[in-house]
């Protein structure tokens, strides 16, 4: 007999499955060792109460014990290596799930990344911490893996009708990810976790006959008769295919550029800016589980906050407890915050992006780029950003309390953020429409997190990447792009996902919608 029960469990029952035997043979009323399997379906942390709760729901299987195996949910990929070619156009979630499902559906993709190779990047990113040199082709934005690879793993995501989502944890799974991530409400990875599995993912890939191309940034696009024919690289290497999935993530600003001068039709679009909040892990501990001392069978507190005020969002983002904060630049004269942790989320700080809403009536003073007004708008913060650090990967820095009332700190806090933080007034510095909502936000957040409001708190400047402000049209049924044939924009970059299990399903929509149209003609 099967069985589906949730059950309640003490934070150190949940970490040992004997306990967990124990408990749910008491509520269904059998002896312990009739239960000879538990499938976990769910699990939470429940700090509502004064009493901390892990809740679970699993799958019991009771009474005598049937020949029985975990469905095989590992893929047998084919070789596709004779097949007709698809240009996928970056390596991150959404061009790598992609290739994947190309692969599955018969045909070979091609991916061009313009980084390097997800080991290779980190010597670059340590280049970025330590000496403030940044390379614009390899950085925490740009690589194999994408973005997320060296900014956490977070796999939370509200996008469940854009695909099967557990599909996409099983593919994690499948290349090396902790099975614990199909069950978790939160799923979580880790930066120190993430590069083998994406190196899993490319041999995959490679040993089904796909091809990868690192160091070769996309310069020009082929166009004729409204069709695109292919690309040409940097180094002037010509690919074509039956048509071309351009992934190439929230950041890569010179494609947008590129796209703008073939007059290739985008669109400003809205997203979010701000500073990355950096508390003590044990201040939100206490706040969130009410512990001087968190237990160690819990994990390090996180939150989740968002107000409106005056007609806009105010919310953290990419909430990283147990982290450090990152420096995120992608290319010379600007300073870009974000935040990532590793998997055991053991740092002694806790952060998060504060951000809010931009909307299009602010990109007014850029209105000359057209599309690419947001882009500008980014663009001038980051820049201003770097002219107050010296010049250097240094961030503008303000203690939370000082920023709410307007006072310049006369000495900071320790940061994790390694290049170094320098004293500035981050409520002159961002722009009115957005360090004025955030003053007026935190006095709320610290009435549902009473202690959030505080001194012992950094604001880092600034959090400007929370989403592309250009969109790339395509058509909703097709997911080709509105005006040229054999484009299909996807991801972040394109500005249909944020994050990496969304990017993910997006690229693997786009791969189903061209293996629709392609692989009964090929």
């Amino acid at each position: 007999m099967r069985q589906i029960l949730e059950i309640q469990l003490t934070p150190k029952q949940s970490t040992d499955a004997e306990a967990v035997r124990k408990v749910a043979a008491r509520l269904l009323k059998v002896s312990p060792g009739r239960i000879w399997h538990i499938k976990y379906l769910k699990r939470s942390v429940d700090a509502r109460s004064k009493k901390i709760w892990v809740r679970l729901k699993a799958e019991f299987f009771i009474g005598e014990k049937l020949s029985f195996e975990e469905t095989n949910l590992r893929k047998e990929y084919p070789f596709v290596g004779t097949r007709p070619a698809i240009i996928i156009v970056g390596a991150g979630p959404a061009g790598l799930f992609s290739a994947l499902r190309l692969i599955e559906r018969g045909l070979r993709p091609i991916i061009i990344e313009r980084g390097k190779d997800v080991k290779a990047r980190k010597f670059d990113i340590a280049q970025l911490s330590r000496e403030h040199i940044v390379n614009p082709d390899s950085n925490y934005c740009f690589g194999e893996g994408g973005a997320g690879t060296y900014s956490d793993g977070k796999l939370y995501t509200r996008s469940t009708k854009r695909g099967n989502v557990q599909d996409v944890l099983q593919d994690l799974v499948n290349h090396g990810a902790n099975p614990e991530i199909l069950f978790d409400a939160h799923p979580h990875i880790g930066t120190d976790k993430l590069p083998a599995i994406i190196g899993a993912i490319r041999k995959t890939i490679l040993d089904s006959g796909g091809e990868f191309y690192f160091n070769h940034r996309v310069e020009d696009f082929i166009i004729e008769s409204g069709k695109l024919k292919g690309v040409i690289t940097r180094n002037g290497t010509t690919f074509e295919g039956l048509s071309v999935i351009l992934a190439t993530g929230h950041s890569a600003r010179d494609i947008y550029r590129l796209l703008h001068r073939k007059s290739v039709l985008l669109e400003a679009k809205p997203f979010a800016l701000g500073v990355r909040i950096e508390h003590p892990q044990q201040l939100i501990d206490y706040l969130i589980y009410k512990q001087e001392i968190r237990e160690q069978y819990l994990p390090a507190a996180a939150y989740s906050v968002v107000e409106q005020v005056d007609g806009r969002g105010v919310f953290s983002f990419c909430m990283c407890p147990g982290g450090i904060i990152v420096p995120s630049a992608t290319a010379e004269g600007q300073v870009v915050v974000n935040g990532m942790s590793n998997s055991q989320r053991n740092s002694e700080f806790a952060n998060s992006g504060m951000v809010v809403t931009v909307n299009l009536e602010d990109y007014q003073p850029y209105a000359e780029q057209g599309a690419l007004a947001g882009l500008a708008y980014q663009e001038a913060v980051e820049q201003l950003a770097f002219s107050i650090s010296g010049n250097s990967q240094k961030a503008p820095a303000q203690r939370m309390a000082d920023f709410k009332e307007g006072k310049i700190s006369q000495s900071l806090k320790a940061s994790s953020y390694h290049p170094g933080i320098v004293s500035a007034p981050l409520h002159e510095l961002l722009p009115t429409e957005i360090g004025a909502r955030m003053q007026g936000a935190f006095p709320m957040f610290d009435k549902k997190l009473r202690g959030y409001l505080t001194n012992e708190a950094m604001l880092l400047m600034v959090e400007s990447r929370t989403s592309s402000p250009v969109r790339i049209p395509r058509d909703p049924e097709s997911f080709e792009h509105v005006t040229i044939a054999n484009l299909y924009p996807c991801g972040e970059g394109a500005g249909y996902s944020g994050g990496i299990v969304s990017s993910a399903l997006d690229g693997i929509n786009c791969a189903e919608k061209i293996a629709l149209r392609f692989i009964k003609n090929v």
